[in-house]
């Protein structure tokens, strides 16, 4: 329980007193109040504003009900003192026990720290990328990729339930001209008018012609545009120009449950049969030889066409199919991931599902801007595999080799993609995320949980000592320092800031929580130096006669474990991104912290 969690029980027991004694009526019981940090540090560690939250409630004004909220609150032992400001807000500063509560819980708990009990929430389907299965994936497409997987990864940690389903779209025109660009290639032709080319459709088509010829001279021609769906989604083994959809995500830490085709929902008849009932139900309409979904009448901003007067069926046809089709699978929430030109996509698709009978509530979108890729500075405008469109696996493939590690791109594309709003635009310098230095800021963020590992590292390495399990008397003696009574604090909001990322949808809360966290220790870090009080013995003061017996071993002790408890919690956050938690992080250009030189074993 984070100190604000403590304190917001402490004024709701305040409340119930009050009340009990008839200083209050029972109406307050069930008023929200805020418990927050305030703006500045010499105004306490906490401030409430519970007594003008009740003023209304409690018929009184707001500072004589604070006066009777300072008196109870005084009584508690983990509050040190109470100060009324303004119009009635409570100013509180707590007692170092309060804080090292959050330590023992986060030992306690360990990697299940800030998670709420599993499946304990809603059923979620969320879909996201669900990009057209006939080119490799865009950076562009990575994007709503990391975002969808990071926002189930803050659903789950809240307790919800989350299936992630890519909607395939196996059907119509676009996998159509993708299995006729196959042909053309064998045949040596341009493509068909609006098909595709590129070396990773000669390469598809070679593959083809090698290990499934029979498929090219099926009479029924969806059986080729069957075998090039399924070679987009899994691959050509082998190949660098077509590793396949699920690769590259796999290659991003990205795994779908779900694999939903939308031909199977014409095969089923499910398409004819949404149709028809919304047709039973009044809700389309016939003009000029077409068949029109009023989505007018339920809030989009005009009548969306579902069968054209050539008879095929729109994908907005499909996407009324497959939504209904989610709903019956019996899912609370119904989350898409989509690109910001999707933003009529919400009315249009919630006035088919209230057309149909159907909780069209359950049904949101999150929408994402797009991504700027730039070198040092300048937009980068053609790819090395498709011309002017950049694919994930080169970006990627770009940073590993820069960092000399399997994994590297995948943790920068992560960061960039996550380190903004979803409806803020990025710009991702190649040169910023490939650079092994605290310029690039994700090599920041790992380096701060490689510190915490370090220094542990070295506090067994050169003195033989071992994280220490919690000590609570030891803690309450020598874990006092204010910064490290903040960093505390700090971790104490970490479930807060779960349920929050989940709540809004919102898992950039996570990598700025990560920062801030990082940037707290490094200046707890310069502190310590500056006043003479590292966390491990310097070299220079391992050198000096007898300093065995005067150093604070029980300070460092308490310290150690304190910052397991920190290297516990920032690997859960990084966890949450899907960013690699590094033990060690050996390119670093920078000089390291002095400390980090100048210990040596004794």
């Amino acid at each position: 329980m984070g100190v604000e969690e403590q304190v917001r029980g402490f004024v709701s027991k305040a409340l119930a007193d009050l009340v009990k004694e008839g200083a209050l009526p029972s109406e307050v019981l069930g008023a929200s109040f805020a418990v927050e940090r305030p703006k500045r540090p010499e105004h306490g560690d906490l401030a409430t504003n519970a007594a003008l939250a009740v003023q209304k409630l409690a018929k009184k004004p707001p500072r004589e009900i604070a006066g009777l909220l300072e008196k109870r609150l005084r009584e508690s032992p983990a509050i040190t003192s109470v100060e009324i400001a303004g119009p009635g807000f409570l100013n509180l500063r707590l007692a170092p026990a309060a804080f090292h509560r959050v330590m023992g819980e986060i030992v306690a708990q360990g990697p299940a720290y800030g998670r709420a009990p599993a499946a304990m929430g809603e059923r979620i389907l969320l879909e996201f990328v669900s990009a057209n299965p006939t080119g490799p994936l865009l950076i562009s497409h990575g994007r709503g990729a990391i975002l969808g997987d990071a926002v189930g990864s803050v659903l789950e940690a809240a307790g919800h339930r989350v299936v992630r389903e890519y909607y395939l779209n196996d059907a119509g025109n676009q996998v159509r001209l993708l299995a006729e660009s196959v042909r053309a290639a064998l045949q040596n032709l341009p493509p068909p008018e609006g098909g595709y080319g590129g070396d990773y459709v000669k390469e598809l088509a070679e593959w083809i012609n090698a290990n499934m010829p029979e498929v090219l001279t099926d009479p029924d021609p969806s059986t080729l545009t069957r075998a090039c769906v399924t070679r987009m989604v899994d691959g050509i083994p082998g190949s660098k120009v077509l590793p396949g959809i699920k690769r590259t995500l796999a290659d991003l830490g990205i795994h779908f449950d779900v694999w939903f085709s939308e031909e199977s929902l014409y095969r089923w008849g499910r398409v004819a049969g949404a149709l028809a009932e919304l047709d039973r139900r009044g809700a389309l309409k016939t003009e000029e030889g077409a068949l029109f979904f009023k989505s007018a009448e339920e809030g989009d901003d005009k009548d969306r066409v579902v069968r054209k007067t050539d008879g095929t069926f729109t994908y907005f046809a499909g996407d009324i199919a497959y939504h209904a089709d989610k709903v019956a699978r019996g899912y609370d929430r119904l989350i898409n991931v989509l690109g910001a030109d999707h933003h009529g996509y919400t009315a249009r698709v919630r006035g088919a599902l209230k057309a149909l009978g159907l909780p069209s509530e359950r049904f949101e979108v999150l929408l994402f801007q797009l991504v700027n890729l730039l070198r040092d500075g300048k937009p980068v405008k053609m790819g090395k595999r498709l011309g002017n469109l950049i694919t994930i696996e080169e970006v990627v493939e770009e940073i590993d080799e820069a960092a000399h590690r399997k994994g590297a791109g995948a943790d920068a594309l992560r960061y960039f993609y996550l380190a903004r709003r979803s409806d803020s635009t990025i710009d991702l310098d190649l040169e910023i995320a490939k650079k092994s230095s605290l310029d690039n800021p994700v090599f920041y963020l790992q380096y701060g949980y490689a510190r915490l590992c370090s220094i542990l590292r070295r506090a067994k390495d050169a003195y033989g000592l071992d994280v220490p399990a919690f000590d609570p008397e030891l803690v309450a003696q020598k874990l006092t320092h204010p910064d490290e009574l903040a960093i505390l604090g700090r971790l104490g909001r970490f479930p807060a800031l779960i349920a929050e990322s989940a709540a809004l949808r919102e898992p950039h809360r996570v990598i700025f929580y990560l920062q801030e966290l990082s940037q707290d220790f490094q200046s707890y870090f310069t502190r310590l130096y500056a006043e003479g009080d590292p966390i491990l013995p310097r070299a220079a003061q391992a050198a000096e006669p007898g300093f065995k017996e005067s150093w604070d071993w029980g300070k460092t002790s308490a310290r150690l474990a304190w910052i397991n408890a920190i290297r516990e919690v920032y690997a859960a956050g990084l966890r949450l991104a899907g960013i690699t938690a590094l033990n060690r992080m050996e390119r670093l250009d920078e000089r390291r912290d002095a400390d980090e030189e100048e210990t040596q074993a004794p």
